[in-house]
């Protein structure tokens, strides 16, 4: 016979007793739902690297948010997408255009959805001629003091027009105090919190990003600014300092393959909301998989989920959103 303390089984053979194992539940709170504006208002065009996803203009926002809205969606995290000839430089100066797509799609969203909590991812990558996500010096490497002036520069306009967020992907040196002095600077900070892509890891898995929002860069990669996939330590230092420079909370990108690092952050930032990017090559890999028959989608989908939150996930930034919204409901149903 088995030692008393080895018998497990008992405490999760019924449905409700193992819902009492997790340390939290996924809710539609802690869904957030990228969007990819477009600089075409009219534009609804499918994005053929992410399945079901789209690049849309600000007038197609409306019937586009509404329904989901009306599903539980509570935020969402706005990636403008300029497609229009000359709009890019070397500086990005066109970010934080009033007339140009992010900030368009703020104001229109803050306005219709009030409700609606607006996030906005702040880099230069979308705008630069280059596509690198900073300003580069005359021989190709970055200039990281003018860039941390610009991403606050953009930022703070962000945060004038509505934003009740602003989430720096960029991976520049010193950009979240950059970013926080700005908002300080303009009486804002007490209202808009600063999400930090602390542990952002450079990688196979944002081609289909990239695509969307039109960004790849013209030569060389981000491996000198984005960590090296191997680098746990350099990720917790990142972390301590992002905290120390003023976030008032931390991202890990990508999620499934940085699970241990999503632990990590939870654990050296256990009083700050945790974050999570499942970012478009993770959910083409699980479509496509879905697709040949390798597994269920919504089951591979929630069971993705729960790792995120197993692993200390407070918010989880996903494409599949508009589906976890059904399905939270089903699975409560």
């Amino acid at each position: 016979m088995s030692d008393t303390n080895s018998i497990l089984h008992g405490g999760y053979h019924n449905a409700l007793t193992r819902s009492w194992q997790a340390e939290r539940t996924l809710t539609k709170n802690m869904l957030m739902y990228p969007l990819f504006i477009s600089d075409d208002p009219n534009a609804m065009e499918h994005i053929d690297a992410l399945p079901n996803q789209y690049r849309m203009g600000v007038n197609k926002l409306q019937s586009f948010i509404e329904p989901l809205v009306k599903k539980g969606l509570k935020s969402v995290i706005l990636f403008g997408v300029p497609l229009k000839p000359g709009v890019k430089d070397p500086q990005g100066s066109r970010a934080d255009d009033p007339k140009g797509p992010t900030i368009q799609a703020i104001r229109f969203l803050r306005e219709k959805f009030p409700q609606l909590f607006v996030a906005c991812d702040v880099c230069l990558c979308e705008y630069t001629s280059h596509g690198h996500c900073g300003i580069l010096r005359e021989d190709g490497t970055l200039n990281n003091d003018l860039s941390i002036k610009r991403l606050a520069e953009v930022a703070v306009n962000y945060a004038k027009a509505g934003a009740q967020c602003v989430a720096p992907s960029d991976m520049m040196d010193g950009r979240i105090r950059a970013i926080k002095s700005g908002l300080m600077s303009a009486g804002l900070a007490h209202k808009v919190m600063l999400i930090s892509y602390s542990a952002k890891f450079a990688g196979p898995w944002y081609g289909p990003f990239r695509e969307a929002a039109n960004s790849a860069p013209t030569f060389g990669d981000r491996r000198c600014y984005q960590l090296p996939s191997n680098a746990r330590g350099l990720a917790r230092r990142a972390i301590k300092r992002d905290i120390e420079e003023g976030a008032d909370g931390i991202m890990v990108k990508p999620g499934l393959p940085y699970l241990d690092i999503v632990r990590e952050a939870a654990e050296i930032a256990s009083d700050y909301p945790i974050s999570v990017y499942q970012v478009s090559g993770e959910y083409s890999m699980l479509y496509h998989s879905a697709k040949a028959g390798v597994f269920d989608l919504k089951a591979a989908v929630m069971d993705s989920m729960t790792g995120f939150l197993r692993a200390g996930a407070t918010l989880i930034i996903t494409y599949y959103t508009p589906d976890l919204l059904t399905w939270i409901d089903e699975e409560r149903d």
